[in-house]
This record gives structure tokens, C-alpha cells and sequence, in this order.
């Protein structure tokens, strides 16, 4: 019974005998190893020589150098000096106008029920208005306190994460 895994037996060539080459062949091989050596020895030598020489360069005394420096020297020109003299009017300062209302009566009624007087706001917006409750704050306003244009008093507080005025 035979293995199907086994591949076929080949048949078996005799084994060569060590002198099989021609001797012409040999020499060949011979002369071309030969060549190869002498090159490889001079190459090494003339990289040594390349290496003696670098050395000797390198190792050169150096050379003197002549540097000349000329430096002019100018006259000094004459120096002018301007003075302008401003007078400056001083501004006059702003004026500041507070109106004050007069308070009714204590024993007089009022329709609205609140307060009777008409404020004025001490503090304003950039555009002269007075603030209102529920507003944004100016950052130079946190704190403060004024009145709305009806006479309400109203302060700058932080809430809902923000600077709002409200009512105090």
C-alpha cells in the first residue's frame, strides 16, 4: 500500500566529482580573486594618503590677515532749537442742574396711590435716560442706587447672572 502523501521518488543523480571543473575555469576565479585583493590594498593605501593629506592641511599654519578700519568723523552741525509757547484757555466746567419738586401735601390723595413727586434720576444712561427695574447694569454702577423717572428707587444688583436694577 502506498503513502498518497509521499510525493514520487526522483531518481538520484550520481554525486559530482571535486576536480569537475575545467582548469581554465579555475585559473579564472584565481586571477579575478587576485585583482580584487590589489585593488582593495591600493584603495586602502591611497585612503591613508587621502587621510595624510587632510591632516596636513588642516595642521597649516595660518595665514596673517591685514585689517584696515578708516572711521570719518563728521563736524557736528549746528543745533536748532524751536520753542512754541500755547496759551490754553482753560474749559469751562459742566454744568450740573438738580430740580427739586416740591412735595404735596400730607393730607392731599393721590390717584395712583404710590408716591406723588416726580424723581429725577440721579444716575443716567449713556443716552440721558433714566433706568427702569429690570435693566442692565453699567459695570460702574454695580451697587448704586437712583430713582426711576416716576420717583421709584431702584438699586443695581446682580441676579439672574447679570447686573439688573431692581427695585429697593
Amino acid at each position: 500500500m502506498s503513502n498518497p502523501y509521499r510525493q514520487p521518488s526522483r531518481p538520484q543523480q550520481p554525486p559530482r566529482p571535486a576536480d569537475a571543473r575545467p582548469l581554465r575555469r579555475r585559473k579564472r576565479v584565481w586571477i579575478g580573486g587576485v585583482a580584487l585583493f590589489a585593488l582593495g590594498a591600493i584603495g586602502g593605501t591611497q585612503s591613508a594618503q587621502d587621510e595624510a593629506n587632510a591632516s596636513r592641511t588642516v595642521a597649516a599654519p595660518p595665514t596673517p590677515t591685514i585689517t584696515m578700519t578708516a572711521t570719518a568723523t563728521p563736524k557736528p552741525a549746528p543745533t536748532v532749537t524751536i520753542t512754541v509757547t500755547k496759551t490754553a484757555k482753560p474749559k469751562p466746567a459742566p454744568t450740573v442742574t438738580v430740580t427739586k419738586t416740591a412735595q404735596a401735601a400730607a393730607g392731599s390723595s393721590t390717584s395712583s396711590g404710590g408716591s406723588d413727586s416726580t424723581g429725577t434720576c440721579s444716575i443716567r444712561s449713556n443716552s440721558g435716560n433714566c433706568y427702569q427695574a429690570g435693566q442692565f447694569c453699567r459695570n460702574s454702577d454695580h451697587g448704586a442706587t437712583t430713582t426711576t423717572a416716576g420717583g421709584a428707587r431702584i438699586t443695581c444688583t446682580y441676579s439672574s447672572n447679570a447686573w439688573r436694577w431692581t427695585y429697593s
